[in-house]
């Protein structure tokens, strides 16, 4: 669980990071960081599904914003692992916030428990990549970017 804990932290680390890059044509957007993040609770649902909650620190200098539709997957040694979806988040402006952001695994078909336990086994998260979609939206709706990052590298944001 501790390697899924991890897997999940640098996903949630790259989605934020990844919206700051994209910056939706503001420039106080590269401000906001990541001050805090961890893992509230992980709950198997079935054999093949996990709900969690993550708890993210963000210090948002910029304007109110939403983030929303995040979804992806995660490849593990390129090999399709699981997916994830999480839910909404709204990103109050000009302040330090601890936000809780629900979020649901499911593996992929072929990949097993025995699996993810062998991948508990790693010291690592090198040769762990995903995909993350999430939508961006102004508060009042005026401004909004899907934005798509491919091949995130999680070993980079695990540090």
């Amino acid at each position: 669980m501790k390697t899924l804990r991890r897997i999940l932290l640098a996903v949630a680390a790259a989605a934020l990071t990844c919206l700051m890059a994209g910056g939706c044509g503001v420039s106080k957007i590269k401000d906001i960081k990541l001050v805090s993040a961890g893992v509230k609770y992980i709950i198997p649902t079935s054999l093949r599904t996990f709900d969690a909650v993550l708890e993210l620190g963000v210090d948002n200098p910029a304007m109110t914003f939403n983030v929303s539709g995040i979804d992806g997957i995660i490849r593990v040694d390129e090999v399709p692992f699981a997916t994830f979806t999480a839910g909404e988040m709204r990103v109050e402006g000009k302040q330090i916030i601890r936000y809780e952001l629900p979020c649901s695994i499911a593996l992929e078909p072929g990949i097993s428990l025995l699996d993810v336990l062998k991948l508990s086994t790693r010291r690592s998260l090198d040769g762990i990549k995903a995909d993350v979609n999430l939508n961006v939206a102004s508060k009042n709706g005026t401004l909004k970017a899907p934005l798509s990052y491919k091949n995130l590298d999680l070993a980079e944001f695990s540090k």
